[in-house]
């Protein structure tokens, strides 16, 4: 197989003479392009443990009662400080929920790379076990959800949320994008697909299924069927890798 994109690992094509591909598409070119001329990011440093408090309480009404009711004085109360303790460590209440929503970003993160513990040489697990951070498969996904679909809902009518919210990375999709990519360099999935277009698709599915599961209109057995049957879509369970993938 010819050499994968430098961004997603997609394999190209080989042009023959003239320079070799670099980028599967235009959009993997500008999101490189972003990411070498976009300064290195800092790691965050720990959130002050008041700022932490505060930003719970953030999430538990919003999961419970919707980010509608998460005002100052009802976020104070159900972080047992004073509405003065919230306004001396956020100015406002957009700045109180976007550091909600950037900590709850960074604390799934830290959580979800303790649970991901798939062998890299099996992709087929190693997409379920991504794809399942996106499932309410317990108390602690169930009420990150109900927290993300909140701040979801109130991005369609906030603009100054909804640029924090609704922003131009994706990398759970580049993450997906690069295991298939490297199944298909092993000879594990057919070279046809387009990882890109099968991550969006996965992620998505996943993200709605969940939601059904959440809103009580599924079950979890079977969003499950739903998934792996794109799943073996993707990797065909076969006793010979490589075998009928052409």
């Amino acid at each position: 197989m010819s050499a994968g994109c430098a961004m997603c690992g997609a394999a190209l094509p080989d042009r023959g003479r003239g320079r070799p591909r670099v980028y599967c598409s235009r959009g993997c070119q500008a999101r490189a392009y972003r990411r070498r001329a976009a300064p290195p990011t800092p790691q965050p440093a720990p959130p002050h443990p008041r700022r932490r408090q505060i930003a719970e309480a953030v999430w538990r009404i919003a999961a419970e009662r919707g980010l509608h009711a998460a005002s100052i004085r009802e976020v104070a109360a159900e972080a047992g400080v004073s509405t003065r303790a919230v306004q001396y460590h956020f100015r406002d209440k957009h700045e109180l929920l976007v550091a909600a929503l950037r900590l709850l970003h960074q604390t799934n993160e830290r959580r979800a790379r303790r649970r991901i513990t798939a062998d890299p040489n099996d992709p087929r697990a190693l997409l379920r076990s991504i794809i399942d951070e996106l499932l309410p498969l317990d108390a602690q996904r169930r009420a990150t959800l109900r927290v993300f679909a909140a701040y979801y809902a109130r991005s369609l009518t906030d603009p100054a949320l909804a640029a924090v919210f609704l922003h131009d990375q994706h990398p759970l999709e580049d993450l997906v994008a690069a295991v298939i990519a490297q199944a298909q360099r092993i000879g594990a999935t057919p070279s046809a697909l387009d990882p890109r277009a099968e991550a969006d698709i996965l992620v998505s599915a996943a993200v709605s299924l969940g939601g059904d599961v959440l809103h009580g209109g599924r079950t979890l057995a079977e969003v499950r069927r739903t998934l792996d049957y794109h799943l073996t879509r993707i990797l065909p369970e076969t006793d010979r890798p490589g075998a009928a993938l052409r």
